[in-house]
């Protein structure tokens, strides 16, 4: 379900209304709010034309009925001594991945034709809670009254992360595998969707194991894990929250005549315009034009000017559908009484690609610096392991977007950038400072270097191909072709747009906030009034049709 729609207007509405009423009774909310994003997960409007519905739920009451009943047999008490409970536990992980298996493998077989894999996708998305809730709890237990990491609970962890990344990595890399290898050798093919955020859920749902595992968090209940996995506002493209984040709040008395429902109405709308005007007018009017429809080739027959423009409109145009989505979830989820974590921070104003990523997607940033790069060593063993550990870890963020060789390009490009940068630091700092050099200059430099770099690998990230960049490249350096002249006015339309959406991120923050807090001062009935009058206006700017949010991909 997308979130600039009516069907997610009523949705949403229908969620207000009922969360509030069930808050007070703690375990129906949680109900109520479980079912609600598996109503948004699935669709309600396309749910009727499936076929499957019934094996499917059939599936996950079974899962969740095993699970419940082992990770009641390992027992919420403390293990004492001789307790043969961390075996127990070992065996209960086993039998809920082989019902896991088992159940996915029926599910394939029972539906030889696909029409409307929702179902499917939500015993998968629920299959993964159940499957990681075991994990953590086995990996809880073995680790004894001390709960310290014990042999068994490293390796706990590692199967449940092998596990993880296993499930992902059919669904979303062995199409691409067998392709990219198939003169080594032949894979049989299969014939399998790709579901609906699994990169964004199976990443929280590591997350959440290896915490458990570190000693930095206790098992939290099923129906709990269930919620934070599968509530809608960060489902499909985050934030990437975590359960330390998200879970206390669930238990938290949340008074609606105290929430922020000014700073949730301004980033919803502001959400929109990015979403609805911004995105969408650059994606049709700059960068299709140049790329080709997604999924499509590079037309080949634009002028320098025009391949200039979009390139630099696809910088903006991810920018806003990305941050947008991210506007919306936290203001949808503000209004629900519940905070997530901030995810981007003016990212086009960074002076260097470290400081990029500091802004940018900064809960993925998070999650690969404290579950992949740390782990990888970080750069406690030398300064040669560090530049490895730095492009492994990129690369490797590179690949979770997507199953074609252009996102391992964009990962590598920002993972040399970021050794590089780690390099001449180093090395500069042993130097003296150039004297008469103007501050403000030094800065102008490292903006529009690092902007460059960004903007060359968007150009991947876009791309269809890696053939597809490179003729990208091609045509913005050595086009021959003339700029239509009816195209002129649309494209100084767009620069002003690019230059006005960078421009913007230079504003000092206390700008926008100034902005909130006036909005938060109106009567809650002038925050409607002016929020609908700015939907519908955001609505006529906006074109015909809303394109789903570019990260649905991932």
């Amino acid at each position: 379900m997308l979130f600039p729609t009516v069907d997610f207007a009523v949705f949403f509405v229908l969620v207000f209304t009922g969360s509030w009423l069930l808050r007070p009774r703690k375990a129906a909310w949680r109900w109520f709010i479980l079912l609600a994003s598996c109503v948004f997960y699935l669709d309600p409007f396309n749910v009727t034309k499936s076929f499957v519905v019934w094996p499917a739920l059939a599936a996950i009451i079974a899962m969740a009925l095993l699970t419940v009943g082992v990770t009641r047999a390992i027992a919420p008490g403390d293990a004492g001594p001789g307790s043969n409970r961390g075996s127990i536990a070992v065996g209960g992980v086993i039998a809920v991945l082989a019902a896991y298996v088992a159940g996915n493998v029926w599910l394939h077989d029972a539906v030889t034709e696909k029409p409307d894999q929702s179902w499917v996708w939500l015993f998968l998305l629920l299959g993964i809670a159940f499957v990681n809730q075991t994990f953590a709890k086995a990996v809880y237990v073995s680790m004894g009254e001390g709960r310290s990491r014990t042999a068994i609970s490293r390796r706990l962890v590692q199967g449940a992360v092998v596990v993880n990344l296993a499930t992902l990595g059919i669904f979303k890399y062995y199409g691409w595998f067998r392709d990219s290898f198939e003169f080594l050798f032949s894979l049989p093919f299969l014939e399998l969707a790709l579901p609906i955020a699994i990169s964004f859920f199976t990443f929280q749902a590591i997350s959440y194991v290896i915490d458990v595992g570190r000693g930095e968090l206790s098992p939290i209940p099923l129906l709990d894990f269930c919620v934070y996995l599968s509530f809608f506002a960060h489902l499909v493209a985050g934030p990437i929250v975590r359960v330390g984040e998200f879970a206390p709040q669930l238990d938290q008395r949340v008074d609606p005549r105290y929430v922020r429902s000014g700073e949730a109405f301004v980033l919803i709308a502001r959400g929109m315009f990015k979403k609805v005007v911004i995105s969408s007018w650059v994606a049709a009017e700059l960068v299709d034009p140049t790329f080709g429809p997604p999924g499509g080739s590079v037309p080949g027959d634009t002028s320098r000017f025009e391949t200039l423009m979009g390139v630099l409109g696809y910088a903006i145009q991810i920018y806003a559908d990305f941050s947008g989505y991210t506007d919306i979830a936290i203001g949808l989820a503000l209004l629900l009484g519940i905070r997530f974590p901030q995810n981007f921070d003016q990212p086009y104003r960074s002076l260097s690609i470290q400081d990029f990523w500091r802004r940018w997607h900064m809960t993925l940033s998070r999650w690969l610096r404290d579950y992949l790069y740390i782990p990888l060593g970080g750069n406690r063993r030398g300064v040669e392991r560090t530049y490895v550990n730095l492009w492994l870890t990129m690369v490797l963020g590179g690949i979770w977007h997507g199953a074609n060789w252009t996102f391992v390009i964009w990962g590598a490009i920002h993972g040399t950038a970021l050794a590089v940068e780690r390099f001449t630091k180093l090395r500069w700092a042993q130097r003296p400072k150039p004297v008469g050099l103007p501050p403000g200059l030094v800065s102008i430099l490292q903006w529009t270097l690092t902007f460059a770099i960004v903007c060359g690998a968007w150009v991947f990230f876009r791309a269809s191909s890696a053939g597809d960049a490179f003729a990208v490249f091609g045509l913005m350096f050595t086009s021959d072709a003339p700029t239509p002249a009816d195209a002129m006015a649309t494209l100084w339309l767009g620069l002003a747009i690019v230059v006005a959406s960078v421009a913007v991120q230079f504003l000092p923050e206390q700008v926008g906030r100034r902005a909130g807090d006036t909005f938060s001062r109106l009567a809650p009935a002038l925050q409607i009034v002016a929020l609908a009058v700015g939907l519908v206006v955001i609505d006529a700017l906006g074109p015909e049709g809303i394109a789903p949010f570019i990260y649905f991909q991932f």
